[in-house]
């Protein structure tokens, strides 16, 4: 079972998220358990304070770096990086990290057996959680949000759905897009002709070789137009 633990001041954000669909079926067949966990609970303060002022000025407050290094030792059972077992991963979310990609989400279903997200917020988390603590600084793409969150959703719906036994069909994620070098195939579905707009022929024929060969053509198309830089 791969174990996904989320630490975040927002726990509640995950409430519903992983009730629905592909995660929830893994969940229900056990293989993988999701769980929040508000790093409030690992500040030692009265008030549970987990942010303060970037030290050299500026705007915005800075995730502190002590209720996350206790909250990963009390997930993983490991006090530094240099601990971890190798299926251990701990990943930061933040628009600083590498893009994430379906080859890390495979990397991660592959080889983790539990997931630790540490979501940011505000203008960022101490950068000795990146330095000591995580494994992987990730980004979901060349944008900014307001916190890690939505991020964790994503790699987690990612990774779940290549684990072995998520989907019915053993073979669905092997034509995906970016499964290899490319964007998938286009797809169709009856009606054979809609508002004027008609299927290719070539699918109503049932030649498998003259459509996986039209299918390999216009998903370079489609790669070509919509995500070039995939084929430099």
């Amino acid at each position: 079972m791969l174990r996904c633990d989320i630490i975040t001041i927002f726990p509640e954000f995950f409430r519903e998220a992983f009730d629905y669909g592909i995660i929830r079926r893994a969940r229900a067949a056990g293989l993988v358990d999701t769980k929040a966990h508000d790093l409030r609970r690992w500040t030692s303060d009265k008030h549970h304070v987990v942010d303060d002022r970037p030290f050299g000025g500026g705007e915005g407050m800075v995730l502190k770096p002590e209720p996350i290094f206790a909250g990963v030792q009390e997930l993983t059972g490991y006090r530094s990086r240099e601990e971890y077992s190798p299926q251990t991963r701990v990943v930061l979310l933040s628009p600083q990290g590498r893009v994430f990609t379906q080859q890390l989400a495979q990397d991660l279903s592959q080889n983790a057996s539990q997931i630790v997200l540490i979501c940011g917020r505000y203008e960022g988390v101490d950068e000795r959680v990146g330095e000591a603590l995580a494994t992987d600084e990730i980004s979901i793409g060349d944008y900014v949000l307001s916190g890690g969150e939505p991020a964790a959703v994503v790699l987690i719906d990612a990774v779940v759905r290549l684990l072995p036994g998520a989907l019915g069909n053993a073979t669905s994620t092997a034509n995906e897009s970016f499964s290899e070098r490319g964007l998938d195939h286009p797809q169709y579905t009856r009606p054979t002709e809609f508002s004027g707009l008609t299927v290719p022929e070539v699918l109503l024929t049932g030649n498998h070789g003259e459509i996986a060969r039209w299918r390999r053509e216009a998903a370079l198309q489609k790669t070509q137009r919509n995500r070039p830089d995939l084929l430099k």
